[in-house]
């Protein structure tokens, strides 16, 4: 596994920056959330308790189970961590795998027995990438966000420590950077499989958002440039492309998938380029 370090501080958004700041618990690791802090170029509040920060409305969290991403004050949710050994991961990891995830079907997993190689060039917190890498795919993850790619880097090197995650988390390989500028800059074949899984504008303002969107939206914002990204997957994967979208979102502008996998939330559009090595 390559845990590579965030991005430069520069990528971090103007808005982003005063609204975010570092600290930690009295178990937290102080000197590891300090230098984090410098790197991205944020405050840093030493030791403190969220719910009695009131000057700021979101924390880079350092506790005794790992970094995570914190609102302040009163009553706020709970944090937001990459976590793949306990919580919903851990439940998975123990109970098949995901060998019946949408995200398995979406792949191809089930017409091949050859291991495929996906780039996951939008990884968020991992969880997809942690399914397919433990399912038997060498995955490498691109996260352009140096706030959540801090988060994933985090977990990743947690999970490694953890006798049944840390041969998954092996096949898992963290970039820093945009995949966009990687995938320009490539020939064809990056990967057998490019996986997409991009923000989209939130319009329904009176449905409530979970808490992990809630704060994502406020720290990553919308991939304006999915399309982009699209064309360039679309150019750089051997087998196909994949994109997750919100079950009755429209498709991410470009040429339309030529199938789809639905689930009860959200869908898998599918692009094929040719057909997958049985």
């Amino acid at each position: 596994m390559t845990n590579s370090p965030p991005q430069s501080p520069s990528s971090l958004p103007p808005a982003l920056a005063g609204n975010l700041a570092v600290a930690c618990s009295a178990l937290g690791d102080a000197h590891a959330a300090r230098a984090l802090a410098d790197e991205l170029g944020l405050r840093w509040l030493g030791s403190a308790e969220p719910k009695k920060v009131r000057d700021v409305p979101l924390l880079l969290f350092s506790d005794d189970r790992g970094l995570c991403l914190q609102l302040t004050g009163k009553g706020a949710p709970g944090p937001v961590r990459a976590e793949f050994v306990t919580g919903k991961m851990g439940y998975r990891r123990e109970h098949g795998g995901g060998a019946g995830q949408l995200v398995a079907k979406a792949v191809g997993l089930q017409k091949t027995r050859q291991p495929l190689q996906v780039l996951d060039a939008t990884a968020g917190l991992g969880q997809d990438a942690f399914v397919l890498a433990g399912l038997g795919c060498e995955v490498t993850l691109y996260e352009r966000n140096p706030v959540i790619h801090a988060l994933l880097a985090d977990g990743l090197a947690r999970a490694a420590l953890n006798p049944d995650c840390a041969p998954v988390v092996a096949r898992m390989h963290l970039q820093p950077g945009n995949a966009i500028d990687r995938l320009a800059g490539s020939d064809s074949d990056v990967a057998d499989v490019i996986y997409l899984d991009p923000m989209f504008p939130h319009r329904d303002k009176s449905a409530r958002v979970k808490k992990e969107m809630e704060v994502f939206r406020q720290v990553v914002g919308d991939d304006d440039d999915a399309g982009e990204l699209l064309a360039a997957a679309l150019r750089s994967a051997r087998y196909r492309v994949v994109v997750k979208r919100p079950r009755k979102a429209p498709a991410v502008s470009g040429p339309e998938p030529a199938t789809r996998v639905e689930g009860k939330s959200s869908r898998y559009d599918i692009y094929p380029i040719k057909a997958l090595p049985v």
